[in-house]
């Protein structure tokens, strides 16, 4: 089976309501769709998380695969990427992005031609109902909705969807200049819901060490599942580790450094990020050997979300709740999406490979909203419009 054609779309996918987070508020992510065609006509999916990779696929990747086998994932990976650490060591962190988009859309492929789900070709299922937290954070008001401006306003989000999601499992930002905003949120959303409630943060590596220190201690008492990134660097979080029995998690995937310095506890990834989804499953296996957990983070579309159930399906050791913003995306550039978990579960797809279908209407309104307006802007600060945070906030 050989590839006719490669495109890559760049597009926003906006969220209901612009969440604050460390550098401000953020309205959407940007993302690259990547589509795979054979000679046949099947078409694999994938999803890249930066619209850089639209112009590294379109103009120098795709030329390059055009005419391959589509079954050949390891000889795609010879002619789009140099040597491994070639491309690490100059932080080239984009093609490796692009080229596992279009990794996830040959495995697509793989699937869709031989008529099994993407977890049946990556081994089987250990699990099919797949846990996801919903995400609560301080927002802003949308188009149609009025954001949680109090943290009062946010633990009222978060009953409401456990009262009508059956929700037990939430993840949240912790990272408001005064920590004590944050904290507050936490207190209320533990009375609220009581011990049921699992309840991970995520700080962004807002705070100084000296500031973790002293929010250690009433987040231990809170019962905190989990602290993202509580400061700036993985050292600091090694000292902070003196202080605080709550596990850490990072995004940083240098599981060498965390085997030598004993700290994350957990790494949150996506599988593009470490080059598709072959790779993904061979560093969850490092992981398991290390002890270190894994999950997947949030933002992507339907698509990159599909990978993610059919990885958590066939890998044990992906054992914790993944992030998810679903609740917070009134909209996916697939006819399935955006999916929405039930008793803090999504099931995984049975449908051949990832199981989700484009919606070409939602594709096109989405790239015209990259094309009108550029790519969503992570740092923007409402309260200084045009400067720029600077860490630590505290």
């Amino acid at each position: 089976m050989k590839i006719r054609g490669i495109t890559a779309t760049p597009i926003n996918l906006r969220l209901e309501a612009p969440y604050g987070w460390v550098f401000g508020e953020l309205d959407g992510f940007s993302q690259t769709i990547v589509e795979v065609e054979t000679e046949e006509g099947l078409i694999g999916l994938g999803e890249a998380p930066t619209p850089a990779a639209a112009a590294i696929i379109n103009d120098v990747l795709a030329a390059r695969l055009v005419g391959r086998d589509a079954f050949d994932i390891a000889g795609a990976e010879h002619v789009c990427l140099p040597y491994w650490t070639g491309v690490q060591s100059i932080n080239d962190r984009t093609r490796i992005m692009a080229f596992g988009a279009i990794e996830m859309a040959l495995w697509d492929l793989r699937g869709k031609a031989w008529k099994q789900p993407l977890y049946q070709l990556l081994g089987g299922a250990v699990r099919k109902d797949i846990p996801f937290t919903d995400y609560f954070s301080l927002r802003g008001d949308g188009p149609k909705v009025k954001g949680e401006t109090t943290p009062e306003e946010v633990a009222d989000y978060c009953v409401e969807l456990h009262e009508t999601h059956g929700t037990t499992f939430f993840e949240g930002k912790f990272s408001t200049e005064d920590p004590k905003v944050s904290l507050r949120m936490v207190e209320l959303i533990r009375e609220k819901l009581g011990d049921e409630a699992m309840i991970r943060i995520d700080s962004n590596q807002a705070y100084s060490l000296a500031t973790a220190r002293r929010l250690a201690r009433p987040l231990e008492e809170l019962g905190v599942r989990n602290w993202e990134d509580p400061v700036a660097t993985i050292e600091e979080m090694r000292q902070l580790r003196q202080h605080c029995s709550i596990p850490f998690s990072t995004h940083n995937i240098d599981i060498a450094r965390a085997m030598d310095l004993k700290v994350p506890d957990a790494f949150v990834g996506n599988p593009t990020a470490h080059g598709g989804i072959g790779r993904l499953t061979r560093f969850v296996g490092a992981c398991e050997h290390a002890g270190v957990d894994f999950w997947c983070y949030s933002g992507d579309s339907g698509i990159g979300s599909a990978a993610y159930l059919h990885l958590c399906a066939a890998l044990g050791w992906i054992r914790e709740p993944n992030q998810s913003l679903f609740r917070m995306q009134p909209m996916d550039i697939t006819e399935e999406g955006p999916f929405s978990p039930r008793n803090n579960v999504v099931r995984v797809p049975e449908v051949p490979g990832l199981g989700v279908t484009l919606s070409r209407k939602n594709l096109t309104a989405c790239h015209r909203d990259f094309v009108e307006n550029g790519p969503c802007n992570k740092y923007h600060d409402p309260a200084k419009p045009g400067t720029y945070r600077r860490l630590p906030l505290n």
